[in-house]
């Protein structure tokens, strides 16, 4: 094993375990076996005429490149020349003892330093080696991966803005989203990568430039979005690429298959979800869970930076079918917002305030609504509501910090945990005041009719609130453009609290985490379709959603509910609440 002088760069917290700011979440066999698999499949005839040259930028225990050299050499393969960085010189010395021990007819060369810094100081933006790196190495002919998957929160703000600017990424990024870059620097010529990665890209609004690059450096060729099947240990949910190198090459839209939890009633079976992905349809495993597996073409929403989801000629008909019936998305209703968020929410927030003698009890108190009272139509009334400190006020239209000197009791309190809210250095390196909140949006439009949502739920639950209070971060919210327009309030209340929505949902988004649940994110409930509110099915659904909120909790209010999900399904898709027809029949 050949190491080399690459400082290992990622910066970490100390209050984080040293493999979670790596990023190392080693791949499984069986994972590693089927991305092996369809990479050699994709890559076709391989040349003779020299060494295949193989790379893991990031090798790890080198579970990646075992399955893909078992592979290459049922094939009887040319001879091979394997690469590979890993920063973990433990991790490497493993890895290496089990390359050079499984394959000792491959030559090994194995750097324990940083793939990034190596693709950077060698290959420029268009695949070619550096001109002031005549040395460099050649592009590989093959590259699998597992990237390290570490959040802007754990590499540390100056580190995510240095790849950013160094891989040209923008918003909130990833390390692997800098390492997708990377191989699409060192990828040869006619070259061919299998990577595994985080499926958030495909979907969040921080993956719109990885999304970018992707499709301008790589044809992709296959994709799979592998959900919540839970390969890992750990809590990730991931996809995987085939990938080509570009080079003017132009293929079809890329096959995209996708598999998900599902509660409904299976019609085949296999062992495990891997074996389950060929297959169509509701598949049972022999755990007992179920997957529906779906496939389609990869549909970017017309745009290199467009979400990415399965398309079908039965999904796509019935996406036509709504858009006709669609008078406006929930995006003109108003602003769709997160909530606050405080980064010290067991000072600010308490439902314990009262229990404080009149003299000691802040002034700055305000309800706050959290996911704890989260009900269809109305929120529950808790026994020992909770409320927030919120230092903020507007003055002169400008949302200021308010003037402790003001409020003496809301001061002596936040004195008392000034140290607690001061080790938030990252409010007083934005020029803000100690004692504020991180996230306090507009102090001026708490006292406004609100539609309030869970951020996270197996079902969407939207809220009225009427009680001017604050939203907490746990949730979203929004409110009209106009006073004069609050009754579409109610029409985006009885369209999100319906089982249209949540297939609506599935089949637009398809966004979820583990056991089924959705996030209801501003860049998805913003386009939220909704039907023409001065319609007969408009005018029925908000007086309903209204009656809704007034009787809440009732058995009227229950049977009600019943009746506007069926009326949702007719405005948008001019049937009764149904499943969407959808591939049904399992086959390999």
């Amino acid at each position: 094993m050949k190491t080399s002088g690459h400082p290992h760069s990622m910066e970490r917290y100390r209050t984080v375990s040293e493999g979670k700011a790596r990023g190392a979440t080693y791949t499984p066999k069986i994972l590693a076996d089927f991305v092996a698999r369809r990479l050699v499949e994709a890559a076709g005839e391989l040349s003779t005429r020299r060494p295949l040259r193989i790379l893991d930028p990031a090798v790890g225990h080198g579970e990646l490149l075992v399955s893909l050299l078992e592979r290459l050499e049922e094939m009887s393969s040319p001879a091979m020349e394997v690469h590979g960085f890993e920063t973990d010189s433990d991790a490497l010395a493993v890895a290496d003892n089990r390359l050079s021990t499984l394959f000792p007819d491959a030559a090994i060369h194995f750097e324990s330093g940083n793939f990034l810094e190596f693709a950077l100081a060698n290959f420029d933006r268009d695949n070619s080696r550096g001109l002031l790196c005549p040395d460099a190495p050649e592009g590989y002919d093959l590259i699998i991966a597992n990237p390290p998957y570490v959040r802007t929160q754990i590499m540390g703000m100056r580190q995510a803005r240095l790849l950013a600017r160094q891989f040209c990424l923008a918003g909130r990024i990833d390390l692997y989203h800098a390492f997708i870059l990377g191989i699409s620097r060192v990828l040869g010529p006619s070259g061919k990568a299998g990577i595994i990665v985080s499926n958030r890209f495909m979907t969040t609004r921080s993956g719109e430039s990885v999304r970018e690059a992707l499709l301008q450096n790589f044809n992709v060729l296959r994709a799979w979005d592998l959900g919540d099947t839970k390969l890992f240990g750990a809590a990730v949910l991931p996809a995987v690429l085939i990938l080509e190198d570009k080079h003017g090459r132009k293929v079809a839209p890329p096959t995209f298959t996708s598999i998900y939890r599902t509660t409904g009633l299976p019609t085949c079976s296999a062992p495990n979800p891997i074996d389950a992905l060929p297959m169509n349809g509701i598949v049972e495993i022999e755990d007992g869970r179920r997957f529906d597996v779906r496939h389609g073409k990869l549909d970017t929403s017309g745009t290199s930076k467009g979400t990415w989801r399965v398309a079908t000629d039965s999904t796509e008909r019935w996406l036509a079918n709504v858009e006709s019936r669609t008078w406006g998305t929930f995006r003109d209703i108003g602003r769709v917002r997160v909530g606050v968020k405080t980064c010290a929410d067991r000072i600010f927030i308490r439902n314990d305030w009262q229990d404080m003698s009149v003299t000691d009890r802040p002034e700055l108190l305000r309800p706050i609504t959290t996911h704890h009272v989260a009900r269809r139509f109305k929120a529950i009334s808790p026994e020992r509501p909770s409320h927030v400190l919120y230092p903020h006020e507007t003055i002169d239209g400008r949302r200021l910090p308010a003037s402790l000197a003001n409020y003496p009791a809301s001061k002596a309190y936040l004195e008392k945990n000034r140290q607690a809210l001061e080790s938030r250095r990252y409010v007083t390196a934005a020029g803000r005041k100690w004692y504020e909140v991180w996230v306090p949006q507009d102090p001026n439009s708490w006292e406004r009719p609100k539609l309030v949502f869970r951020d996270i739920a197996e079902t969407p639950t939207f809220w009225i609130d009427l009680s001017g209070s604050v939203v907490n971060g746990d949730c979203y919210w929004l409110t009209c453009h106009g006073t004069s327009r609050s009754r579409l309030l109610w029409l985006a209340a009885a369209v999100g609290n319906s089982t249209f929505i949540e297939r609506y949902y599935d089949i637009r988004f398809n966004n979820k985490l583990y056991a089924g649940r959705r996030r209801f994110i501003t860049q998805y409930v913003e386009q939220f379709p909704l039907p023409d509110p001065l319609s007969d099915h408009g005018k029925t659904l908000i007086a309903k959603a209204r009656r809704i909120y007034e009787c809440t909790p009732s058995p009227e209010a229950d049977l009600l509910q019943e009746e506007l999900n069926n009326l949702v399904w007719e405005a948008l898709a001019g049937t009764g609440a149904v499943q969407v027809p959808l591939p049904q029949a399992c086959s390999g």
